[in-house]
């Protein structure tokens, strides 16, 4: 049988795949001018804030050490430092410790999308340095369960298969992986195609570990496969690709978000040496064999107390695109908050540990709002909202249609500002020509 390829082909990349979703225009509607306008347009930009992290809760035990090592001499955002040390740490312990939540378990798989504009943010180069620290504490895991290039599912399958039924090809011992796609882009792109099932494998692969294709032409399945994602994307880009679809069936809420920056000017570089990891990366290891050892996991009584606290509103949601990719609150702080925990070599949530964990998500959760904003997913509303946005003195219908390539129909349009009018969103006035008279719509 031969081997599925990992790697990303050329095929189609570079193009934006038509899918019509309903009555609303293709993820590609927007043509010329009308699209580079759209696509530089940041909703809110003027009342956004960028996101927070509180460092005396994020910065806990020896993840937070890693993350005050490696932050004085590299320009990478700490964020992106914490969130891919926490990645790795969970992707590297393994398939073994778990939080029980009714039916189903919570392992220390997350995934995480930096997103930072271009090589501004030092999105790789944070990646690199994480990287360093985790092969000084578990080099296998870094040579042979870091892979990049993720463009099938039946390709993430075959990166952590089992013993094939016939024995002919042997199956993959080591069921971690970790797949880091410096241009996540391209992978959403891949997933537009028609009767790609990477997102469905990639959610599988977040469930549960147990992944497989029922086809003749891929029998190959995989059982305990621990994967986690660290992608790197643009927030134009992530705005772009990420279209409803994935958004309502849960692949983007199996992601935290993570909004990154430069954080200074470092014009040769830092001077991080091994010997200043060493310490570190001993402690990692000892706590990647702590957490070999080990099943379930729960909290202990105060963090359980904190917990029925906080509970109530990571469950509640919010509206629009930012509750889509959010929409897994309570079981991403578990996971967090457990790698904390392992990361600690201790066999019960603390207080300690929660509260670490909501400082991250509620860096996420920022981020998340940072880069959405009050978008709904809904190209055509989306558009239209961005459209009145952009404009001081209001526009006509004309023009409207005109901003958006004339690729949306005239009933969508006015259904569109009917809603935005019933919601209190956006009004119109009628302006006096002479004529015949101008109705004009505005932001509110």
């Amino acid at each position: 049988m031969a081997e599925p390829a990992l790697q990303v082909d050329n095929q189609g990349n570079g193009t934006e795949p038509v899918l019509p979703v309903d009555d609303q225009p293709p993820a590609n509607y927007l043509d010329g001018l009308a699209r580079e306008r759209l696509a530089s347009l940041k909703p809110d930009e003027h009342i956004k804030k960028w996101p927070t992290l509180d460092k005396d809760a994020a910065y806990h035990g020896v993840i937070g050490d890693l993350v005050r090592t490696i932050e004085p001499q590299t320009e990478s955002d700490p964020a992106a430092i914490l969130f891919q040390a926490l990645a790795l740490a969970g992707c590297c312990m393994g398939r073994h410790a778990y939080y029980p939540v009714e039916g189903d378990k919570h392992y220390t798989n997350i995934n995480a999308v930096l997103v930072g504009e271009s090589s501004k943010g030092r999105k790789g180069t944070s990646l690199g340095q994480v990287r360093r620290a985790f092969e000084l504490a578990d080099a296998n895991f870094v040579q042979s369960c870091m892979q990049s290039g993720l463009s099938s599912g039946e390709g993430l399958i075959w990166a952590v298969r089992d013993d094939s039924d016939d024995g002919n090809n042997p199956g993959v011992t080591d069921k971690r992986l970790l797949v880091a796609e410096s241009e996540f882009a391209g992978l959403l792109r891949v997933m537009q195609r028609e009767g790609n099932i990477v997102s469905r494998i990639i959610r599988d692969a977040w469930d549960r570990g147990n992944l497989g294709v029922m086809t003749k032409n891929c029998p190959t399945k995989a059982t305990g496969a621990h994967i986690s994602i660290v992608g790197h994307i643009t927030s134009d880009e992530l705005r772009r690709y990420l279209d409803r679809t994935e958004a309502a069936n849960g692949f983007a809420n199996r992601f935290l978000y993570v909004a990154v920056k430069r954080s200074k000017c470092l014009p040769f570089g830092g001077n991080l040496t091994d010997e200043d990891l060493r310490p570190i990366a001993r402690r990692m290891a000892s706590a990647i064999k702590y957490a070999e050892a080990l099943a379930e996991v729960s909290f202990d009584d105060l963090a359980r107390d904190q917990w029925i606290k906080v509970y109530p509103s990571l469950s509640e949601g919010s509206p629009g695109l930012h509750g889509c990719v959010t929409g897994r609150a309570e079981a991403q702080v578990v996971r967090i908050a457990l790698i904390y925990a392992l990361m600690d070599e201790k066999n019960m949530i603390g207080v300690d540990h929660l509260q670490a964990a909501l400082a991250v998500w509620d860096y996420a959760d920022e981020s998340a709002q940072y880069v959405f904003g009050d978008a709904t997913g809904d190209p055509a509303r989306d558009s239209i909202v961005t459209a009145l946005k952009g404009s001081t003195d209001g526009l006509t219908r004309t023009q409207i249609s005109g901003f958006l390539g004339r690729h949306i129909k005239a009933d969508r349009i006015d259904r569109t500002l009917a809603e935005l009018k019933a919601e209190g969103l956006a009004n119109s006035v009628t302006k006096d020509t002479g004529g015949r008279p101008l109705e004009i719509w505005k932001w509110l």
